[in-house]
């Protein structure tokens, strides 16, 4: 995948979606009601508090989830993310609560650090401390920081209000959509208006946490092989597609068996349908040219070189815009034992490279998985939909259609594009098809999954994907030009 510069025009930058690990119940080794000024393993509850609202702040100022993480010590930072997670699923209704418990919105800092305590303990069911340790801890953070300083004490009197009156005041919010739902009000409206009979569906998964899901490397290891290495230290998982297997419970990527000698990536059970989806029906003993239009960070790239038998011609070639981002590709590929040609360069302008780096030969196959508004992964990255904005669609619309437009006449006759996006929205997925078939008459649509539904597929009312257990939400079309 191949966002642009900015974080509301792409995939969220620099970072993988399959990896950010899943939020856990507190800090890093913190007990859900410990006593105020207690630590959370060497750290301070009202340190990661004070840090999670100062990460909260970035965001709402635009920056992505990723870059405001980044800079949060590294000590703190396991622990933060997981609280930062939590907060930014549930932001719309301590937005809401907010508004109830203050006449005007404070400012940044204090209204960051006080939706951040709203968040993590309206709900007692969920809430990953004892409400008043939170709100003890809360204010504590608010006494050790310049910016909020001065309104640790508003910040306790509308924290303590709350406990007084939780159940009025969530009453009184849950008429709100925003804070039902913990989405923009345009947000829902247009997934309802996309999924009439799955709008709800979308939406409680997006609050949910993502599965950790495997691809099993065929060519190093075989499923039930590395479902019985997984067993061995513990760790249960089960089929997710073809080649997958989905953890029962996340782990660090180096805790993996055979990680490091390339047994296994981390990729999402609807991402690993992308290369079978590509190469099904092509001979892959016969040469053939592949194109990964978008291909950071190269978890697709290195499933389409996994996919060839021993000895196969497949040559693939992997197009990434962002040489930091194109790094990555070698990086996977290294880790895999794979080889691919990695281009920087820019898919949407062919006569940059095509000719000069590819010969001018047309490709027997495209996989294009075009930049989007990743309204499909938002559960890995909560952060999405509040810095996403209506108009970004229109937007990564146009840049999808370029894309298209630009990658089709490389294509030879018979053969396939695999267009894909990570979203759910109807504009970057089947309307985006019907408007490229209706201006090319030399395409057809092969039978494709179309819109996937992200959550468990399992789950009564979801769209059948022939997947198992839980996935993100994707779209796929496979297009053939005439021969």
């Amino acid at each position: 995948m191949n966002p642009p510069p900015s974080h509301r025009t792409g995939r969220p930058g620099g970072s993988n979606p399959s990896r950010p690990p899943r939020p856990r119940t507190g800090g890093a080794g913190s007990q859900p009601g410990a006593p105020a000024g207690a630590a959370t393993g060497s750290v301070a509850l009202w340190q990661q508090l004070a840090a999670v609202a100062g990460a909260l702040q970035s965001i709402r100022a635009g920056q992505s989830g990723t870059a405001a993480l980044a800079a949060v010590d590294a000590g703190l930072r396991p622990g933060v993310q997981a609280l930062l997670f939590q907060v930014l699923r549930q932001l719309g209704r301590a937005e809401a609560l907010r508004r109830q418990l203050a006449a005007r919105t404070p400012p940044p800092a204090a209204d960051a650090l006080l939706c951040t305590a709203l968040a993590l303990g309206w709900n007692p069911n969920e809430a990953s401390y004892e409400a008043f340790t939170l709100v003890n801890q809360a204010v504590e953070a608010a006494k050790h920081h310049p910016a909020t300083r001065a309104q640790a004490s508003f910040i306790n009197g509308c924290l303590r209000r709350f406990l007084r009156e939780r159940d009025a005041l969530v009453a009184a919010t849950d008429s709100d959509p925003v804070a039902r739902w913990n989405h923009p009000a345009w947000w829902i409206q247009r997934l309802r208006k996309d999924h009439p009979q799955h709008w709800e569906q979308i939406l409680r998964a997006n609050n949910a946490h993502a599965p950790m899901t495997l691809r099993i490397n065929q060519q190093k290891c075989t499923l039930p092989r590395y479902q019985q290495a997984l067993e061995a230290i513990n760790l249960i998982a089960i089929p997710a597609g073809e080649t997958g297997l989905a953890l029962q419970h996340p782990v660090p990527v180096p805790a993996l068996p055979g990680f490091a000698e390339g047994w296994a990536s981390v990729q999402d059970a609807a991402a690993q349908m992308a290369a079978p989806l590509l190469l099904q029906g092509l001979n892959l003993a016969e040469p053939l040219r592949v194109l990964d239009a978008c291909a950071a960070p190269g978890g697709k790239t290195a499933h389409l070189l996994e996919m060839a038998p021993a000895g196969a011609p497949l040559q693939v070639t992997a197009l990434e815009i962002d040489a930091t981002r194109s790094a990555r590709i070698g990086d996977t590929l290294q880790r895999l034992g794979l080889n691919a040609q990695v281009l920087v360069a820019d898919a949407a302008r062919p006569q940059d490279w095509w000719q000069a780096r590819c010969g001018g030969a047309l490709f027997d196959a495209i996989l294009l998985d075009a930049p989007c508004t990743a309204s499909g992964i938002v559960r890995r990255h909560p952060d999405v939909r509040w810095l996403r904005r209506e108009s970004d669609i229109a937007q990564l619309a146009t840049l999808q259609a370029q894309l298209l437009k630009a990658l089709w006449p490389l294509l030879r006759p018979g053969g396939r594009l695999l267009y894909c996006t990570c979203s759910v929205f109807r504009a970057e997925g089947d309307a985006q098809v019907q408007t490229f078939l209706a201006h090319n008459t030399d395409a057809q649509l092969l039978p494709s999954p179309g819109h996937l539904i992200p959550g468990n597929a399992d789950k009564g009312g979801a769209v059948p994907d022939n997947l198992n257990g839980d996935h993100d939400g994707f779209f796929y079309a496979l297009l053939q030009k005439s021969p």
